[in-house]
């Protein structure tokens, strides 16, 4: 097309995305904060990456490079994850303990700005799709204005809190409700809490209801489109 811009061919979509990554992000920040260990920082953005919609923390990350015999200190990899964090590479969701009223301290989640990074970087090896469905929730509720945190009730988790001004949503995302015992998993936490706020969850799959006890059953692609 006359005047478009020139999109890579397929099989060099993901070298081409790799390098975006490197290139504005990663050398970015290395002139930015003086990086000394530019392979530490893209192992650490790997790990990152690699471990999306977990609790992920600057202990756990330090363990497993010194692990595989690459020596950083504790310090050194917060202080990368907050420069990588800095960059809009990756965005943390710190945990809200719903009946206790506040912050946890430790136990945070990182999602990635772009899941293609990923892809690009890291291949499709071990693909789990909730964990990707989860990452374009936390960016699209980030995308349209929301705080977002990650709920704890009674040791079960809530996805999403999503916070805006007066308004409050609590989130499930799942890839596959169609069964009853993953239905039941999903709803169960939402039904603990005790407040009225709207809760749903946003699936690909979906259960034979579309609303149980005040609990939406949304459709994922139709809501990330904004069409529910």
């Amino acid at each position: 097309m006359s005047g478009s811009y020139p999109y890579p061919l397929q099989e060099h979509r993901y070298q081409y995305l790799s390098n975006v990554f490197k290139t504005l992000i990663v050398r970015d920040i290395v002139r930015r904060h003086n990086v000394r260990n530019e392979s530490a920082l893209l192992r650490i953005a790997d790990y990152m990456m690699d471990n999306v919609s977990n609790i992920t923390s600057a202990r756990n990350i330090t363990d497993a490079i010194n692990a595989d015999g690459l020596k950083i200190t504790n310090k050194t990899v917060g202080a990368y994850m907050g420069y990588l964090c800095d960059a809009f590479a990756f965005y943390k969701v710190r945990r809200y303990d719903i009946r206790g009223k506040k912050y946890l301290k430790s136990g945070e989640k990182y999602y990635l700005a772009d899941h293609a990074f990923k892809y690009a970087l890291l291949g499709t090896r071990n693909m789990d799709w909730g964990r990707v469905y989860e990452n374009m929730v936390a960016i699209e509720l980030l995308r349209r204005g929301y705080e977002v945190y990650v709920g704890v009730l009674y040791k079960k988790e809530i996805d999403f809190i999503a916070i805006k001004r007066s308004e409050k949503l609590y989130i499930q995302v799942s890839d596959d409700i169609s069964s009853d015992k993953t239905f039941e998993r999903e709803i169960s936490p939402l039904l603990s809490i005790g407040d009225a706020y709207p809760k749903m969850i946003l699936a690909r799959t979906h259960h034979e209801a579309t609303d149980r006890d005040g609990v939406q059953i949304v459709d994922l692609a139709r809501w990330l489109c904004g069409e529910a």
